[in-house]
């Protein structure tokens, strides 16, 4: 069973944090996307993630998405209670 923290971080550093995930989420995505087609997304140059099949490009970019979507919930959620209190 997985085990969950609790983690208390200033909004900077959520920001940052938020930053990087959705930096390795797109870079899976572009590895899915050049697998399929053998092509470089949108002309560009990237560094092609250690992966042999788009699904799995795919499957991990989701759970980088995932996680993002979690701390955007739960600072969302965690700022409107802050506010009830002033």
């Amino acid at each position: 069973m997985p085990v969950t923290y609790q983690i208390s971080l200033d909004d900077l550093e959520v920001g940052q944090i938020i930053d990087g995930l959705e930096i390795r989420a797109e870079s899976w995505e572009r590895t899915a996307e050049y697998l399929r087609t053998q092509k470089m997304p949108d002309g560009e140059f990237f560094v092609v993630e250690e992966c042999s099949k788009p699904e799995e490009a795919d499957a991990i970019a989701n759970t980088y998405r995932s996680i993002v979507a979690k701390i955007r919930s739960q600072t969302f959620f965690s700022e409107m209670f802050q506010n009830q209190l002033t």
